[in-house]
């Protein structure tokens, strides 16, 4: 008998939060954090684009690799995943627009390409894109690399 991991994740936990109230007063403090510690990293340290994306790029798959290996939801770990995420996105725009010269409009196109192909890979190999289904590992990595894009995108 096989069984579809689809129809396990309806009794397996979730590690992403509920979307209530709460979390879009915390999701605006962790996307204004995040973005305020990009520039201080890459503006204010004068480190650069690229060395501030190295360093977040670190700390988001560090925290990425916790996160997915995590059994139950932490909030600590996925509110500082969520800021890394924000972070990142932050110095990878800057960088696109600033260091690579592309421009807003380029860095948007690129992103959003990168978004849309995130959502219709998960789609195809799941059947579904839906925050319930987030409860497997592999579901996790779409989950956590379209969060990555849509904060990019939303910093772009």
């Amino acid at each position: 008998m096989t069984v579809d991991p689809r129809s396990v994740a309806t009794e397996a936990v979730s590690k992403v939060p509920e979307v209530l109230f709460g979390f879009w007063v915390i999701k605006i403090a962790a996307t204004t954090l995040g973005e305020t510690g990009g520039d201080w990293v890459t503006m204010t340290l004068d480190l650069g684009y690229l060395v501030g994306t190295g360093i977040f790029a670190a700390i988001f798959i560090g925290l990425v690799g916790a996160q997915i290996r995590a059994t139950r939801f932490h909030p600590f770990l996925y509110w500082g995943t969520i800021v890394a995420t924000t972070t990142l996105g932050t110095t990878l725009a800057d960088f696109a627009d600033r260091s690579l010269g592309i421009g807003y409009p380029g860095g948007v196109a690129i992103v959003f390409a990168l978004l849309g192909a995130s959502l219709a890979i998960w789609y195809w190999i799941e059947g579904t894109i839906s925050i319930q289904s987030v409860v497997t590992r592999r579901v996790e990595w779409f989950y956590w690399c379209t969060i990555l894009f849509s904060q990019t995108l939303g910093t772009a």
